[in-house]
């Protein structure tokens, strides 16, 4: 997945303060929309997320990002929980989910196809492997525009 430079740079940098009051970072949504922008931050934890939970992480990247302000402009920050439907981010997060049942979108054809719905089997240095409605399909990382864990529900 193509992370933004701005983004890589906004996780590592906020990553540090999330951590800071318990909860890990993961993932970020960065948003430009003319003059104003939407920076959406995404925090998990051992029992979950909450309502507080999001207040507590918003309060102190707030603090960070006055002072590193690496946002130019007006912008919205949203703290969220990643959801029933998780949107993955990272390779090693896909690793996490060996054996669940995600969707991919990739940002050109792969096999005449852009999206993809199957169990992860194992992920690689650079790529994810689906069984896909039987057929096992090797996914370059750097292919996948959008992912999400498939809730069962």
């Amino acid at each position: 997945m193509a992370v933004s430079k701005k983004v890589e740079t906004m996780m590592a940098m906020l990553s540090p303060a999330v951590a800071a009051v318990g909860f890990e970072l993961w993932g970020i949504e960065f948003f430009q929309q003319g003059r104003h922008s939407v920076l959406r931050l995404f925090i998990d934890g051992p029992e979950g997320v909450g309502v507080d939970d999001c207040a507590t992480v918003s309060h102190q990247v707030s603090g960070v990002l006055d002072v590193e302000d690496p946002i130019a402009g007006e912008y919205t920050l949203e703290v969220s929980s990643p959801g029933w439907d998780r949107p993955l981010f990272t390779l090693p997060q896909y690793t996490r989910f060996i054996g669940s049942e995600v969707s991919v979108r990739l940002a050109s054809p792969l096999n005449g196809r852009r999206k993809f719905k199957g169990i992860v089997q194992q992920t690689t240095d650079d790529a994810v492997e689906l069984l896909v409605e039987g057929v096992a399909v090797l996914i370059p990382f750097a292919a996948i525009d959008k992912g999400n864990v498939e809730p069962n529900v």
